[in-house]
C-alpha cells in the first residue's frame, strides 16, 4: 500500500475502469457462457504483456440520460501486448458497457489503435461483442464506423487483420469484419447479420432464429464469411494464436522461418501408389498434403466450406506456405463460384504477405450448368485467374492428376507466372478428358463404327497414352519436370529455398479492376 493520495486515486480510478459496467453486468455475461473483454484478452496475449490505451475515456453524450451514466474505458478495451513474443494490437469490445455498443470514444479508441498498428507494422485483432451503433449518439456513431471502415481499408495488405466474433455483431458493425483479412467464430455464442430476426419477419414474413439466420455455422457453412469456427472462447483465441504463427507482422516483412526437426529430404513412398489408377476415383488430397508438409500439420482455411478446394497454411522446411489443392473428393474436385473465389481471396492475402503458394493441381474442369452459368462463373473463374496472375511470391504446382482446360491454365500455370511446375508421373494434361475429347474428335467414326462402344474403348485409351499424360506439356516447357512423387517434399523445400531472394513487379499503377 501506499500512502501518497495520487497514487492511490489512481489505483482506485484504474480498478473501477476494469469492472466495465460492474459486477453484475459481468455476472450477467459469465451466465450466457461468455468471457469480458479483459479475460479474453488475458487469453489470448502473452501474460502480463497488456499495455491499456484510454482507461480513464467516457462518453461525451448527454442526450437521452446518459449523462448520469459513465463508464471508464467506455465499451472497448484498447490496447497492445504479444503474442509469442510478437507485438500485436488489440481491441476488445465490452458488451457490459452499453451492451457493447459503438458510439464516438469507442470508435476514436479503435482509430487510435489502428493507425498506431499501420505506423508500426504489426497486427490487429478485433475481439467483438456489440450490439451495434449507439443509438442515443445518432449519426456520430454511423461516422465512427466510417472511420474504422478506412482504416481497415488503409491496412488491408499492410498488416493483417483478424476479427473474432466473440458475440453478437450486427448492422454496420459486420463491415468492419468483412473488411478484414480472416473472421473467426465462436458455434452456438456468436453471429453476424446486417438485420436481425426481428427486421427479417417484418420485411420478408420469415421467422428465422438468431442461430440459422447468421451463427457460425451459416457462415462457415454456408456463406463462406467465417473463415474458421470453434467451439468454444479458448479454443477460438488459440487458433487465433495459432494462425499468427504463420504471419509475418506486416507487408514488409517475412514470414517466421520455425524449424522443426522435420527432415526436408524425408521421402514418403506410401504417395507413390496414392492416387487410384481409375481416373475417375476419388481420393483426399489432405492426406497427400499432410505426407508432404512439416510434421503432417496443416492450418485449414474455410475447412467446412466449397470443399471441393482446400486452402491452409503449413510449413515445408520450415519456411510458411500457402496451399491451394484441388479435393477430388468432393464434387470431384472440380472449380465452381464458390470454390474460385475462396482459393482467390486466399491467394491475394498470401501474396499481399510474402507467404509462397503451393499448388496440388486435379482439376477437371468448371463445373458446368445453368446454375454456375446463371451466378457467374466466368466472373468468379476471373477472380481467381486474376489472383494468380497478379500474385508475385513464389508459386510451385505438383499436377498430380488432371489439368483440363482453362481450369489447367487457372491454375497456376507455368503461362501465369508459375516458377516451378512439377508433374506425377499420373498426370493428366489436355484440353478435356479423353472421354470428351474421343466424343467430339471422331463423332462421325463412331456414329458408322459396328460396334461403337468397343471402338470408343479402343480410341479413348489411345488418346489417353497419346496426350493425356504430362510428357507432352513437359516436351514444350510447360512443366519443368516428372517427378517421382515420393520426392514431392524434398523436391517443393529445395525449389523454396532456389526462390528465396525472388523479385517479380506488376505494371506501375494505381490498382488493377479485379472482376468482382
Amino acid at each position: 500500500m501506499t500512502d501518497n493520495p495520487k497514487i492511490k486515486q489512481l489505483r482506485e480510478l484504474k480498478a473501477q475502469s476494469r469492472m466495465g459496467g460492474g459486477e453484475a453486468r459481468i455476472e450477467v455475461q459469465h451466465k450466457k457462457g461468455r468471457l469480458t473483454a479483459r479475460e479474453r484478452l488475458d487469453l489470448l496475449l502473452d501474460k502480463g504483456s497488456f499495455r491499456e490505451l484510454d482507461p480513464f475515456i467516457v462518453h461525451r453524450t448527454t442526450d437521452f440520460g446518459l449523462d448520469k451514466k459513465k463508464f471508464m474505458s467506455d465499451s472497448v478495451v484498447t490496447g497492445w501486448g504479444t503474442i509469442d513474443g510478437r507485438l500485436i494490437y488489440v481491441f476488445s469490445q465490452d458488451f457490459t458497457v452499453f451492451g457493447g455498443s459503438l458510439g464516438e470514444v469507442h470508435a476514436e479508441k479503435i482509430v487510435k489503435l489502428m493507425d498506431m498498428a499501420i505506423k508500426n507494422g504489426a497486427p490487429v485483432i478485433g475481439l467483438n461483442d456489440s450490439g451495434g451503433a449507439r443509438i442515443q449518439e445518432g449519426v456520430v456513431s454511423l461516422g465512427g464506423y466510417a472511420d474504422i471502415f478506412l482504416r481497415n481499408t488503409l491496412a488491408s495488405g499492410v498488416v493483417p487483420q483478424l476479427s473474432v466474433i466473440m458475440g453478437p455483431c450486427a448492422g454496420g458493425a459486420v463491415y468492419s469484419p468483412a473488411l478484414t483479412d480472416f473472421i473467426f467464430m465462436v458455434r452456438d455464442s456468436s453471429y453476424m447479420f446486417v438485420t436481425g430476426p426481428d427486421v427479417v419477419k417484418t420485411v420478408t414474413n420469415e421467422i428465422v432464429s438468431f442461430e440459422d439466420l447468421g451463427g457460425a455455422s451459416v457462415h462457415s457453412e454456408v456463406s463462406g464469411i467465417c473463415h474458421v469456427a470453434a467451439d468454444s472462447e479458448a479454443d477460438t483465441l488459440f487458433l487465433v494464436q495459432k494462425l499468427l504463427s504463420y504471419l509475418p507482422q506486416n507487408n514488409m516483412e517475412d514470414p517466421p522461418f520455425v524449424p522443426n526437426g522435420d527432415d526436408p529430404l524425408r521421402r514418403d513412398r506410401e504417395l507413390d501408389s496414392i492416387i487410384p489408377d481409375d481416373p475417375s476415383k476419388p481420393y483426399d488430397v489432405k492426406e497427400i498434403i499432410s505426407r508432404v508438409m512439416d510434421n503432417g500439420e496443416f492450418f485449414e482455411i474455410h475447412a467446412s466450406y466449397a470443399m471441393n478446394i482446400v486452402v491452409g497454411f503449413a510449413r515445408l522446411g520450415g519456411h510458411s506456405v500457402g496451399i491451394v489443392a484441388n479435393q477430388p473428393a468432393v464434387l470431384a474436385g472440380v472449380l465452381d463460384i464458390e470454390s474460385s473465389e475462396k482459393a482467390g481471396r486466399f491467394i491475394r492475402f498470401c501474396d499481399s504477405f510474402n507467404i509462397p503458394v503451393i499448388t496440388f493441381e486435379d482439376v477437371p474442369g468448371f463445373l458446368p450448368g445453368t446454375v454456375q452459368e446463371h451466378g457467374g462463373i466466368i466472373r468468379s473463374g476471373a477472380k481467381l485467374l486474376y489472383a494468380y496472375c497478379e500474385a508475385t511470391v513464389p508459386k510451385l504446382t505438383v499436377v498430380m492428376r488432371k489439368a483440363y482446360g482453362g481450369a489447367y491454365d487457372v491454375m497456376s500455370s507455368k503461362h501465369i507466372r508459375g516458377d516451378l511446375n512439377v508433374a506425377w508421373p499420373s498426370a493428366e494434361i489436355a484440353v478435356m478428358g479423353p472421354d470428351g475429347a474421343v466424343n467430339i474428335i471422331f463423332r462421325h467414326e463412331l456414329a458408322e463404327a459396328d460396334d461403337p462402344v468397343a471402338r470408343k474403348a479402343e480410341l479413348v485409351e489411345e488418346y489417353r497414352e497419346k496426350f493425356a499424360n504430362p510428357y507432352v506439356a513437359a516436351s514444350r516447357g510447360f512443366i519443368d519436370d516428372v517427378i517421382e512423387p515420393r520426392d514431392t517434399r524434398p523436391r517443393l523445400i529445395n525449389a523454396l529455398e532456389m526462390l528465396q531472394n525472388k523479385r517479380d513487379s506488376n505494371p506501375p499503377k494505381k490498382h488493377g479492376n479485379i472482376p468482382l
